[in-house]
């Protein structure tokens, strides 16, 4: 059962990059192709986070 609501919640998320080139994971509201930030409404760029601020620029 925890497995299968983790994989849920993994699989409405989406790794992209803004348009200089950062990295971002974001919650999105249905599934679909997303190439990059940009594509996101407004309430799915609030639900992202910097993947530098989690891992460091080194990662």
């Amino acid at each position: 059962m925890k497995g299968r609501i983790i994989s849920q919640e993994f699989n409405k998320k989406v790794w992209v990059q803004d348009n200089k080139g950062t990295e971002y994971v974001c919650n999105i509201d249905r599934d679909r192709d997303v190439k990059s930030k940009e594509d996101l409404s407004e309430h799915e760029q609030k639900s992202c986070m910097n993947l530098n601020t989690v891992l460091g620029d080194s990662w």
